[in-house]
């Protein structure tokens, strides 16, 4: 049950009688941050006074006498200048715990009207490792799969690839002209990766030197239009203001300038230290356009780069599923850009013919109202681009997946992408599908900037989740070497391979809850210790107090699968017991704020309450040593549950537990 859902809509009825649209008025009935205030607060009676013309508190009187919430509330109170309180009545909780606890779904409700949902996530390019970029997509995706399913919608999970683009013509021209034979023999993918990396530096170099020299122009050129605007500071106070908005926003520009042209001369010095490199480098000038061609050779159907691409991508995507099993994540399809390439000048042509194209310097583009910059479809030199697959792909989801609602999970930067994606695919009749980009921030490193190696390489994913592996063997062994038998003399529990299994779960959790609590919004440091502590909004946290209320059962020989098979009350005498059990009657509340706005850090915030409220529980109310057997059992059973959700929701990011840890 949705307890907030429920009052919003009797708040609804009751304000009906007062104003033609009393829903958002009904929202602003909330959870109350002081439980002094009760369990829920309605502040809805002050806007409506004021809108009315009304004394506000005499208006939240009218309003109460016209509320109907007498089956699960007290009588409501009002305080102040027109708060309404509520407090759920105690008999009324009971019944729900009891129903919550002899519920599989936990008092979840299935959606009445389930829809058919495509999540697009992931989505590396193949040809290259995943790296730390990755992982929020990746988490963050497969958190809204596992939600919608569970709230009952049919939900497809699909990782669009990028197995056609500039990055196999790089592989391609690595292959025929820099392979190691023996190395390509022994493991393919990490040669593969090797090819990459050596082009792609190469690339990087000649592009560098030809960027370079306008580069130190445009520094140069902003660094004197900065000096020159601060010998005019004004003495008008008026001014002033004005004047320091647009020095700060010189200062900006020339900054991100210089780091510009500092990353261009990285690469060159990359190059130029490096004596194979150089030769390499001075062997093929023209590598950039020559990987380009590859490319075109490829679309174009060459067979021996057809050839190559066909030997590769099965390769490299067996090496991504083995990273996605690590990661306990799955998809419904993989249907990379390859997969819409045959469909692409259909869309073009179809597109042209409804009017919708304009040619604009030999490119065929749509221009939609309000955006200088036009959605290219189609290249000068005829080459189809990520808009062309994308309004593809949305058709082949609409028409053959018969997707009501396509969510992409893809970083803040492409937002001005998806903006001319959606507008255009609804001028192309795909007006009723509903397109969310589901945006998120970047991974940060100590230095505040996006996190990379020492050597300011990309930070590989493999290597993320091997060292918080690694980091978290080391916590489980210290702990479990600290454990003493009653005579103090050392009693470790696990054996090396739990500990092994225990360390996978609890540093792959650990990554994932780190990055899922924070706003997708937001940036965020990446800090493998503080992820991992066993205190604080951590997976760690979350898993320890599972592992500790199974350590209850345990230390009490009482079997919680025996137990919740003979059904009994299960009693709220202390306020720490009624804390946990409102919590416990929330979590329908907390996953429905999740699909609302696509925001799974309202999950790991509502976990962290529950685990909060569990923890005041203990400090309170002794549930083994409880004052009689009906108490004790009270307890035990409100425990379990209080377990189960706890599993359930960490289940639901995609995070396991264990009964011992």
């Amino acid at each position: 049950m949705n307890i907030l859902h429920t009052l919003q809509q009797r708040f609804a009825h009751a304000l009906a009688g007062f104003t033609d649209q009393p829903q958002p008025l009904a929202e602003m009935v909330r959870p109350a941050q002081d439980p002094r205030f009760g369990d829920f607060q309605a502040n809805c009676a002050m806007p409506l006074g004021k809108q009315l013309g009304m004394n506000p508190r005499e208006l939240a009187q009218r309003i109460v006498a016209r509320l109907d919430v007498a089956d699960l509330c007290l009588p409501p109170e009002i305080a102040g200048a027109g708060f309404i309180n509520l407090r759920l009545r105690n008999d009324w909780l009971e019944q729900q715990l009891a129903a919550i606890a002899n519920d599989p779904r936990l008092g979840v409700a299935s959606v009445p009207a389930p829809r058919t949902i495509v999540v697009d996530f992931s989505s590396p390019n193949v040809a290259k490792p995943m790296h730390v970029g990755h992982l929020r997509s990746t988490v963050i995706g497969d958190a809204l799969v596992r939600i919608l399913r569970f709230l009952g919608h049919r939900v497809l999970a699909d990782n669009h690839v990028g197995d056609w683009g500039t990055q196999f013509g790089m592989i391609v021209y690595g292959y025929k002209h820099f392979r190691d034979p023996a190395a390509y023999e022994l493991d393919p993918v990490t040669e593969l990766a090797r090819l990459y990396r050596l082009v792609n530096t190469l690339c990087d170099y000649h592009e560098a030197r030809t960027d370079l020299p306008l580069a130190r122009q445009r520094a140069a050129e902003m660094q004197a239009a900065l000096e020159a605007r601060e010998q005019t500071r004004p003495h008008d106070p008026k001014q002033l203001k004005e004047f320091e908005k647009s020095i700060r926003k010189l200062r900006r520009d020339l900054e991100e300038q210089r780091e510009t042209l500092a990353g261009l001369e990285q690469k060159l010095a990359a190059v130029e230290r490096d004596q194979t490199l150089r030769s390499l480098a001075a062997a093929h000038p023209d590598i950039v356009r020559l990987t380009r061609e590859e490319t075109a050779r490829l679309h174009a159907g060459d067979p021996e780069n057809r050839r190559l691409w066909e030997m590769f991508v099965p390769q490299c995507l067996t090496a991504l599923a083995r990273l996605y099993q690590r990661l306990d994540i799955h998809f419904d399809m993989t249907l990379g850009e390859s997969f819409y390439d045959p469909l692409l000048a259909e869309v073009v042509a179809e597109l042209r013919e409804e009017g919708l194209v304009t040619e604009s310097d030999g490119a065929q583009c749509v221009f939609l109202e309000g955006n200088d910059a036009p959605f290219i479809i189609q290249k000068k030199d005829g080459a189809y681009t990520y808009a062309t697959t994308d309004l593809a792909t949305i058709r082949y989801r609409v028409e053959q997946l018969k997707a009501e609602e396509i969510l992409y999970v893809v970083d803040h930067r492409q937002s001005e992408h998806f903006k001319l994606l959606f507008a255009t695919a609804a001028r192309w009749g795909y007006s009723d599908v509903v397109l969310k980009h589901v945006s998120f921030g970047t991974v940060m490193g100590p230095d505040g900037k996006p996190y990379k190696t020492r050597s300011g390489d990309t930070v590989g994913l493999e290597s993320l989740l091997d060292e918080a592996v690694a980091k978290a063997r080391q916590i489980v062994s210290d702990n479990d070497d600290r454990k003493t038998d009653e005579q103090g003399r050392p009693a470790p529990e696990l054996s090396p391979a739990e500990r092994d299994a225990i360390a996978e779960m609890v540093g792959i959790g650990g990554i994932k809850y780190a990055d899922l609590k924070h706003s997708r919004d937001s940036d965020y440091v990446f800090d493998a210790d503080k992820m991992l502590a066993m205190t604080g909004d951590t997976a760690t946290y979350m898993q320890y107090a599972y592992a500790r209320l199974c350590g209850i059962f345990r230390k009490g020989q009482v079997d919680p699968e025996a137990l919740a098979r003979t059904p009994g009350p299960i009693r709220l005498r202390e306020s720490a017991e009624r804390a946990l059990a409102l919590e416990l009657c929330r979590l329908e509340e907390a996953l429905t704020a999740v699909v609302a706005d696509a925001r799974p850090n309202l999950l790991t915030g509502y976990l962290y309450n529950l685990a909060g409220r569990l923890t005041t529980f203990y400090e309170n109310c002794p549930v083994l040593k409880a004052e009689d057997a009906a108490v004790r059992e009270s307890r035990l059973r409100l425990i379990d549950l209080t377990g189960r959700v706890i599993r359930q929701g960490l289940q639901l990011l995609g995070i396991g537990v264990r009964p011992q840890m």
